[in-house]
């Protein structure tokens, strides 16, 4: 499913026709180019990979060889793939542009970025686990995460125990969230709600996936192409038959017609 990368620029709120206040976060999302596709012939699958217009200092190898091949150098060394159905593999072009205008106002996206590290946390602030006595005799034991294991049998502890470790710095994918506006001439998608990551962080939005999947057009017509079907009117047709009818007139032949009789004065005056 294909979606648009952009960067969370922070939250705040936005005032409705009624007066509610409904929290909002910013993505500005500048336009995705197209730097290669693939498909099942070539790579075993079909997708997309879009340059993100964001700048990175510093690109890895790989990704720097991989923009190489684009000869724009305007593009930003930060690179994502998006998976393609059918429909979406006979609309896309190598050197096409992905908008904010893929999305519509009032739809229903996901939106997924890495959480905020908050580093090493125990058992109560990582899996909000209960503290243990403050008293009676309880002595620096009081946020001890408890026991971990049973007897002999089995002798081990179970994987994916919760336990004291690193909390947060994880992908994390928050659905269902409303598009409460979308600003075309600044890249900026105004979603409802919080998103994961913190500002500045790379976030990927894309159409949510227990919504109502439907085909949709991946780059939006522009207005400059219908323009002219519209200045085609049975007016302006019948002005431009009128006007060459207008330009001959009789007083323009007539004034044609003197002007050599006037340019025969000097042959007189020699005579005389």
């Amino acid at each position: 499913m294909i979606g648009i990368v952009g960067k969370k620029c922070g939250m705040t709120r936005v005032f409705t026709d009624d007066g509610r206040s409904v929290p909002v976060t910013i993505v500005q999302a500048n336009p995705n180019l197209i730097n290669r596709i693939k498909t099942e012939t070539t790579d075993g699958y079909n997708a997309i990979q879009v340059l993100t217009g964001q700048v990175t200092k510093n690109p890895k190898k790989p990704d720097a060889g991989q923009i190489a091949s684009n000869p724009n150098d305007k593009l930003s060394h930060k690179l994502h793939e998006f998976r393609l159905n059918e429909s979406e593999l006979q609309q896309v072009d190598k050197g096409k542009e992905i908008t904010v205008e893929y999305f519509e106002k009032g739809e229903l996206v996901d939106v997924t970025g890495n959480s905020i590290g908050k580093g090493y946390a125990g058992v109560i602030k990582r899996h909000n686990f209960k503290t243990q006595d403050a008293t009676h005799g309880n002595s620096l034991a009081h946020r001890a995460p408890g026991s971990i294991g049973q007897n002999q049998t089995p002798g081990r502890v179970f994987k994916g125990k919760k336990m004291a470790g690193r909390m947060g710095n994880v992908k994390k994918t928050i659905q269902n969230l409303e598009v409460i506006d979308i600003d075309v001439e600044r890249n900026l998608i105004f979603i409802k709600g919080s998103i994961a990551g913190h500002d500045n962080s790379f976030v990927i939005v894309t159409p949510s996936i227990k919504g109502k999947q439907e085909e949709r057009e991946i780059f939006k017509t522009p207005i400059e192409d219908q323009t002219p079907e519209v200045e085609e009117t049975p007016e302006a047709e019948a002005k431009t038959e009128e006007t060459p009818e207008v330009e001959e007139t009789p007083e323009v032949e007539a004034q044609t017609e003197e002007t050599p009789e006037a340019e025969e004065t000097p042959d007189e005056e020699k005579a005389q």
